[in-house]
């Protein structure tokens, strides 16, 4: 048992990928700002590569860790190896890449965890760990810490996840991939078409690392003691409250903002930052339209073609961040021949840019996005509504609640394949006219419960502080 007086300690260990870093490290820097001491780790490979990208000329997540403890916040960063070399392919090697983080991982997590029990007897620990690392639980055990699943995605998603039986059942697990039928069965959801169910449930998925990893993730967060949340409560209000009634479940999000600061984003890129902005000034109030797929967009030479000629034909202003590792800049990119050259008086072609300062811009009025929840998340609390085009993962199943549930979004295609004529036409349609102040009247609104979400007394700050109390209540019994 904890001495009451002991000194509440959080380890916080992230799936190495940036949709889920970005949240972890807003957390962590949350949770040390209600006085508790934090130790954040990284990957090696993760920091190391991070370290290497922001030499010189950006922030990385060491430098906002500094910063947090200059302000008196006990808050520590340490890395653990991943066991491969830094030259190691993870992306192109998957699979292998993800069984040993689910079968060799787990070991040096506890060695670590171990370790510092034994140097640290003072303090009282317990462990945040991503949902998607499921072997948190027996970790847990091993050294009877309090164990929280920290859940970067939607409530609507978690909650489908969290009833696969009941979808395996009614048989809808698998789904079947080019079969549409309405589930009305799932508690907290209304209803969903079996096509928004997460890409990696469907009947071609099923022999992936993907739909291995991520249903053995939802078997396991049923053993957590808590579940956190990045989301905010009124937005997905049913879904949520369908949870709790399973095991203790807080919405705190968007974690990534703590009151009007804006979040930790680790890879700003001060050229970027400063080509964006001067070029935004140059333009009026909502009249720019801002692209970006993503790290993980599987998205095909066709598609981007047709998008980019689409983009002309509507004639807004945009700024297009294609990034290297969708699109790489050498002679066998898949953008249209003389695009940059037609497209110069209109749009701003970046490999990257600070996401949060763009969408902030009074000058930008709509984001076409793949629908990753930490975009989304963004462009409501800036009160940019959206255009959707997913692809993998939850995107499909984000696309719902944001276009049905709370309309702050049109779909960027009714049919099965992207055409420029359609893409030109959906982008007009939203910068302006009946369908455009419909969809900025909605984001307002959102973006206004996202605001009032994290003050003081709001929904995420009344809910993070009973977390605390629960927590503390849970390791005094």
């Amino acid at each position: 048992m904890a001495k009451p007086t002991s000194k509440l300690h959080a380890i916080v260990i992230p799936v190495p990928y940036q949709g889920h870093i970005n949240p972890a490290i807003a957390l962590a820097i949350k949770l040390a700002s209600k006085g508790i001491t934090v130790t954040f780790i990284h990957t090696r490979y993760v920091h190391d590569t991070l370290t290497k990208i922001h030499h010189d000329n950006t922030r990385n997540e060491v430098d906002f860790f500094s910063e947090a403890r200059k302000s008196g916040l006990d808050i520590r960063y340490s890395t653990i190896s991943d066991g491969f070399p830094m030259d190691f392919d993870r992306g192109l090697h998957y699979d292998v890449f993800w069984d040993s983080l689910l079968r060799d991982f787990p070991a040096r997590v506890d060695e670590f965890v171990g370790n510092m029990i034994l140097f640290d007897p003072s303090s009282t620990f317990f462990l945040i760990v991503d949902t998607f690392f499921s072997w948190s639980t027996t970790i847990a055990k091993k050294y009877s810490l309090v164990n929280v699943s920290f859940w970067t995605q939607t409530a609507l998603a978690l909650s489908i996840g969290y009833h696969l039986d009941l979808l395996s059942q009614n048989g809808h697990l698998p789904t079947k991939d080019n079969v549409e039928e309405e589930i009305t069965y799932l508690p907290g959801i209304e209803a969903i078409s079996t096509k928004d169910l997460m890409a990696y449930l469907k009947e071609s998925e099923t022999t992936t690392k993907a739909h291995y990893v991520s249903t053995k993730a939802f078997e396991e967060v049923k053993k957590a003691d808590f579940i956190l949340c990045n989301i905010v409560e009124e937005l997905e209000f049913h879904a949520l409250s369908a949870l709790k009634q399973k095991q203790p479940t807080y919405a705190v999000g968007p974690v990534n903002f703590i009151r009007d600061c804006t979040p930790p984003t680790i890879t700003r890129s001060l050229w970027a930052e400063s080509d964006c902005e001067k070029w935004l000034q140059s333009k009026r109030p909502g009249s720019v339209l801002y692209v970006s797929f993503g790290s993980l967009a599987q998205i095909s030479k066709q598609e981007i073609q047709e998008i980019a000629y689409g983009l002309l034909l509507s004639e807004v202003n945009f700024i297009w961040v294609v990034r290297a590792d969708i699109v790489s800049f050498d002679e066998s990119h898949a953008l249209p021949d003389g695009f940059e050259d037609d497209a110069k008086d209109k749009g701003l072609i970046v490999p990257w840019c600070d996401q949060i300062n763009v969408l902030s811009n009074p000058a930008v009025g709509l984001f076409l996005t793949h629908c990753g929840w930490n975009s989304i998340v963004e462009s409501i609390w800036c009160g940019v509504p959206m255009i959707c085009h997913p692809f993998i993962y939850d995107q499909p199943t984000n696309r719902k609640l944001i276009v049905e549930d709370l309309k702050v979004g049109i779909n960027l295609l009714d049919g099965v394949s992207v055409h420029r004529e359609e893409v030109a036409e959906k982008i007009k349609n939203s910068m302006s006219g009946p369908v455009g102040l419909r969809l900025r009247q909605e984001v307002e609104k959102a973006k206004i419960i996202s605001h009032n979400a994290i003050e003081v007394n709001g929904s995420s700050h009344r809910n993070l502080e009973q977390f605390i109390q629960d927590l503390v209540n849970k390791i005094r019994s």
